[in-house]
């Protein structure tokens, strides 16, 4: 099963914040471009949310080896996810606003 890396959204949220404040950022591995971590957060999401409706037809066909509360699960972590890539979507939303609205 995949998950939503934390980690590596808030490496590259250190760094953005280093780059922010003018100082030399540590470059690592966790540190890839906003853009790629964005997408794999959105692919790993539509992975969970795909394992999940596959869980739940073959439990609702008869065919599937897992039990309800299993197909619950990955229910709600494909929900979760999608939450938390719902959340980040709109800060990013809100910060390119407040960018827009200031004054020059």
């Amino acid at each position: 099963m995949t998950e939503i890396d934390t980690d590596d959204l808030l490496a590259q949220m250190r760094v953005m914040a280093a780059q922010a404040r003018g100082g030399a950022a540590v470059e690592s591995e966790a540190s890839a471009d906003f853009g790629a971590l964005l997408q794999r957060s959105i692919d790993r999401v539509n992975d969970l949310q795909q394992q999940s409706r596959t869980a739940k037809e073959a439990f609702q066909a008869g065919t599937g080896d897992m039990s309800l509360a299993e197909v619950m699960l990955l229910s709600e972590k494909a929900g979760i996810a999608f939450q938390a890539v719902l959340q980040v979507r709109n800060k990013v939303i809100q910060a390119y606003q407040d960018v827009i609205n200031m004054p020059l």
